[in-house]
């Protein structure tokens, strides 16, 4: 019988290889299909139908076959690829070019999607290519994005997957860079961020997977991860990292002793999920370890590696670091910059902050300007205390001449900070503390301006006005002042309360008898209105009060506070033999309260409880770049617990920052934390005994923070302060434990400006009110869409959040006080912080204050700056028994009109800078209110400040990435 050659018959005498290797027997059919698929793609669905097209189809197969059958007449076997190059031909032969061309398409899209596959990819692109770190291409893989971007959405409501994935391919091209596919992900994401706050989210899980990438390729862990396979990989890459980090001389090798599978196994992968984009982007960009600027470090491995570091000297250091880790990586408490930059390295400098004394001689002076170098390098900021220096015009004697004072020395040290930045990570940062009674105290004032002779200005350093409660007294009592050199009068730098003011005016009536010859005499106001007058126009030198941070100090028994710190918050004790130091860091008040609004207090003893433990470890483990900062540490230990994201707390509690309510919840939530604080403290020393200095202090007197108070209402006298001294909680018991046990630390707690831990939390900065509501924040990590996700959540409640709102909080600059459509209630809440007046932040301060005992770095909003409202509002803060006061964020009184631009269209989000300009605003939330005391003598200080108010000189611009103390 003949040979069956048609085209539909298997050819049982030829056999085709597959690409596997496996053979099969020759089907003309499959090539019959193939073709007929090529027809189609040119001339559509009615090819299927084409009784021409079939006959050429099946004519084209039977001239391969036979072509084939020619070659091997005893039968053989063909290469999948032969056959193809023959339809190929076959069909270029036949005049078919656009078919042909539709085959080779085909055939070419199959071809990749095998190479793809075959380096597991499952979806891969038709026609773009991706440039890996090796430098190979291969094609984009489309299931790995939707996978990323599904993971990158998952559990978060009201976004679009879709979305960013179209939005993304089309801004990739042929050749793109891997990093590039991931950088134009979370662009189509973070372009959302205004109209709906979860991609916010959404946009920090997309970069995690450049930084998986990244830190796991270096590794050798893999070359690259989802979210879900880093369960199993995080334990791995904390492997990997320790013994890398160790090799690269980063790491300190103890970490490899600690029971490194356990510490894995307890990584929470989930907790990657929490970061906003602007707190994952500031962990990659200036606190995950590196090497030839390769992150390697990810963030729970971050967040391990500080555990570890704070638990070295435990008794069960993995069992320590397990609860450690869990602490900082679920944002209940946040390690100061310093820890998170250091711990676990081979040189711990853990600590935030330093305070230092500059003695009155020329060795003394110098050595003091090294310190602030040596302290600078690894990353600490400093706070300096001038006033013993002699001076302008003061005798010298070893010379026979006249001293030029202290200006010309804070000018080297200006220069110094900005010579020796921290570790190369941010900006060195000084502050120049001098007594109010200085006789160079008005060329100190001037040293921010930007005139005058620019060898005696320092530009890049802060300043702080260290003001004696006499002062105060009378500016109210509009008294004359006098200004003395620390030469002839040595003592009034050791001096407070009543002590000091009797002991200036015995040098007052020396000077009337001529025993004291350099001196000035001005009028008290005088000196308070340049005071104010600078502040407004330079931002410094801020007012801080000398006598309530003496007279409520628990060391008063040790020595002297001569000054803060870098902001404000620290008063701890200094001399020549001691540089004070102090470890910070700071409970996330949002995380300590239900969803009713209630504190949790359960939740806040637990928290405290193992902070008081990482803040006092850190003494022990803490690198000392000078030993009078180790001598002082180990002495007294004082640590610094603050907190942070008061306003979310707030926010949560549905309570406006302008109420009292607000203020009855500082009030409360303060002396929680406070109790448990200094319980902590004393429960470790009853573990692992008592500072060395305790015998004298307050605390052994069982003087508790709420009962200095009393000191200084004693002091200062009764028509000079007014506090609230009201408790809720049971201080009669925790002061006899105080009075059992001991305390392990000589202060506890401190509110720093947590400007940047609280960036990486994804909450408001310490204790400050919403700057505003829409906004681009600027910082040295870059520009970010900040939205709040609690006004738009109330908005969408009320079906009020839509495009035409998104663009009138832009044309407002994030205020909704212009808005009618927005109810009241809502106004009230999401007041912005130059809306709530600032009696508001002063009492809810004060509240805090009666509980802390140090200080709290307290920024101060005011709009509409003019002479009396400064002057009422750093009066009453003196009167409310503050201690400190941080920056002055002023804002003008005139505004512009944004006639030009169309509300339903405006779509520039204003800067991140405090505007010197603003739309108009809606009358304030609460009015503002005077101190009690001497009414009339406030009334009658109007005094006007210099500069014209449309053109107000800023305080310092909202996280101005070149400002130390916004970051």
């Amino acid at each position: 019988m003949a040979q069956d050659t048609t085209p539909n018959a298997a050819l049982s005498n030829l056999q085709v290889m597959k690409r596997n290797g496996d053979l099969v027997a020759c089907d003309p059919s499959k090539i019959s299909v193939a073709m007929s698929k090529a027809f189609i793609a040119v001339e559509g669905d009615s090819a299927q139908n084409s009784s021409r097209i079939h006959e050429l189809v099946q004519s084209f197969t039977q001239n391969i076959i036979e072509t084939f059958q020619r070659r091997m007449p005893a039968g053989g076997v063909i290469h999948i690829e032969d056959i193809q190059d023959q339809v190929e031909l076959v069909l270029m032969r036949s005049g078919e070019q656009k078919v042909a061309r539709a085959y080779v398409l085909y055939r070419d899209k199959h071809s990749r999607r095998r190479a793809a596959q075959e380096k597991g990819i499952t979806n891969p692109h038709p026609s773009i290519n991706v440039t890996h770190l090796d430098g190979s291409k291969l094609p984009l893989d489309l299931g790995r994005i939707d996978t990323i971007v599904s993971e990158a959405c998952e559990g978060l409501e009201e976004v679009d997957k879709k979305l960013i994935i179209d939005d993304t391919l089309k801004n990739l091209y042929d050749g793109v860079p891997v990093d590039g596919v991931s950088t134009a992900l979370m662009m189509a994401a973070r372009t959302l961020v205004e109209k709906e706050p979860n991609y916010t989210y959404v946009t920090a899980r997309l970069l995690m997977d450049n930084l998986r990438r990244e830190a796991l390729s270096f590794l050798n862990v893999a070359p690259e991860a989802t979210h879900k396979e880093m369960m199993e990989l995080y334990p791995k890459a904390l492997v990997a990292y320790v013994a890398k980090g160790i090799e690269l001389e980063q790491l300190n090798p103890a970490l490899a002793e600690f029971d490194l599978e356990a510490l894995g196994a307890a990584i929470e992968h989930e907790n990657d999920k929490n970061f906003s984009y602007l707190g994952l982007q500031t962990l990659y960009d200036r606190y995950f370890l590196h090497c030839d600027d390769v992150r390697y470090e990810l963030p729970q491995v971050m967040f391990m590696r500080v555990a570890m570091g704070l638990s070295l000297n435990e008794a069960k250091p993995t069992e320590r670091a397990i609860e450690f880790y869990k602490l900082l990586s679920s944002f209940d408490y946040m390690a100061s910059t310093p820890t998170l930059f250091n711990s676990g390295t081979r040189r711990p400098q853990l600590s935030s902050c330093y305070l230092t004394h500059v003695p009155d001689d020329l060795e003394g002076i110098y050595g003091a300007i090294k310190d602030n170098a040596l302290l600078s390098k690894w990353a600490g900021g400093l706070g300096n205390d001038w006033t013993q220096v002699r001076a302008l015009g003061s005798y010298i004697k070893g010379t026979n001449g006249k001293s030029q004072g202290v200006v010309p020395f804070l000018k080297v040290v200006n220069d110094t900070a900005v010579a020796v930045n921290q570790g190369g990570k941010r900006k060195g940062a000084v502050c120049a503390y001098l007594e109010s009674w200085h006789l160079d105290v008005e060329e100190f004032l001037d040293l921010r301006k930007n005139t005058g002779d620019d060898r005696r200005r320092t530009h890049d350093m802060n300043t702080a006005n260290w003001v004696p409660d006499l002062l105060m007294k009378r500016v109210f009592e509009d008294k004359e002042w006098t200004l003395f050199s620390p030469s002839d009068t040595p003592d009034l730098h050791d001096l407070y309360g009543k002590a000091f003011e009797a002991r200036y005016e015995e040098y007052e009536r020396m000077a009337d008898a001529g025993e004291v010859r350099l001196f000035k005499r001005i009028k008290a106001k005088d000196l308070w209105r340049k005071m104010l007058s600078m502040l407004f126009e330079t931002g410094h030198p801020w007012i801080t009060f000398k006598d309530p941070c003496n007279l409520r100090s628990p060391q008063q028994h040790a020595g002297v506070v001569h000054s803060s710190n870098l902001c404000t918050e620290i008063t701890l004790n200094t001399n020549e033999d001691e540089i004070a130091v102090c470890n910070l860091g700071s409970v996330n008040l949002a995380q300590h309260v239900t969803d009713s609004g209630e504190l949790d207090v359960d939740k806040i003893r637990n928290t405290v409880t193992t902070a008081v433990r990482m803040l006092d470890n850190v003494i022990d483990i803490n690198y000392y770049a000078v030993p009078q900062a180790r001598n002082s540490n180990l002495k007294h230990r004082p640590v610094g617990m603050g907190i942070m994201g008061f306003q979310d707390a707030l926010y949560k509690a549905k309570t406006a920052y302008a109420s009292d309510a607000a203020v009855m919840f500082a009030d409360r939530s303060m002396e929680v934390i406070s109790y448990f604080a200094i319980k902590a403290s004393s429960d470790l020393a009853d573990e692992r005994g008592r500072y060395e200095s305790y015998e004298g202090s307050l605390w052994s007197q069982g003087i508790l923070p709420i009962d200095s108070l009393d000191n200084l209402i004693e002091a200062r006298g009764a028509q000079f302060i007014e506090v609230d001294t009201s408790s809720t909680l049971n201080w009669d018991e925790l002061r006899t434990l105080v009075r059992k046990q001991g305390m392990r630390n000589s202060n506890v707690m401190a509110i720093a400006p947590t400007a940047t831990i609280s960036n990486i939390c994804g909450v408001s900065q310490s204790i400050e009110p919403t700057y505003q509501n829409l906004y681009v924040k600027s910082n040295l990590s870059g520009e970010f869409t900040v939205v709040n996700p609690y006004m738009v959540r109330d908005l969408k409640e009320r079906g009020l959040w839509d495009e035409v709102m998104v663009n009138d909080l832009k044309y407002y600059d994030g205020s909704v006080q212009p808005i009618d459509r927005i109810p009241d209630d809502l106004k009230a809440l999401y007041a912005n912080a130059f809306e709530v007046e600032p009696k508001w932040l002063v009492d809810a301060a004060s509240r805090r204050q009666k509980w802390i005992d140090q200080a709290q770095s307290l920024n101060l909003y005011i709009s509409g700056v003019n002479g009396k409202k400064l002057d009422i509002t750093y009066r009453m803060a003196w009167f409310r028994g503050l201690k400190t006061t941080y920056y002055l964020r002023a804002m003008g009184a005139s505004s512009v009109e944004k006639s030009t631009v169309d509300r339903g269209t405006h779509n520039a989000v204003s800067s991140g800078s405090a505007p010197t300009t603003t739309a108009p605003v809606a009358a304030p939330v609460a009015p503002a209110a005077a101190p009690t005391p001497a009414p009339a003598a406030v009334a009658k200080d109007d005094f006007e400040l210099s500069g014209a108010a449309a053109e107000v000189p800023q305080a310092c611009s909202i996280d101005n990435p070149d400002c130390e103390a916004c970051q």
